[in-house]
């Protein structure tokens, strides 16, 4: 397999989109299961099994928690176009292309797993 030569601001927005991705799916398990407030439910017992689905009341997202998710977002967007319309992708094409984008979506992996 080819190995690409990525310079180094497309590794580092790279890097930095994986980080925020992985920040903001841990902030998003600390949030309310609804952003809005909405009264929980309980499913029908499955056949088989006395399993119910269910969820609790959910008060909804705070002000603070709202905010917190927009930023991510918008971080998220930034750093997604700053990777795709990186100018180091016109110098590939078809399947070298497709490979190379696969390749630096794991180039971090191995320095991860390391640390």
């Amino acid at each position: 397999m080819a190995r690409y030569d990525f310079p180094q601001d497309l590794l580092d927005s790279q890097l930095a989109l994986h980080r925020t991705q992985s920040e903001y799916e841990q902030y998003a398990t600390t949030l309310p299961w609804s952003a809005e407030p909405t009264a929980g439910w309980e499913g029908d017992k499955q056949l088989h099994s006395g399993y119910r689905a269910s969820k609790p009341d959910s008060p909804g997202y705070t002000e603070e928690q709202r905010q917190q998710v927009a930023a991510y977002r918008a971080r998220l967007l930034e750093l997604g176009t700053q990777v795709l319309t990186h100018p180091f992708w016109q110098t590939l094409k078809g399947n070298d292309l497709f490979a190379a984008r696969m390749q630096l979506k794991h180039v971090h992996d191995e320095d991860e797993t390391a640390a």
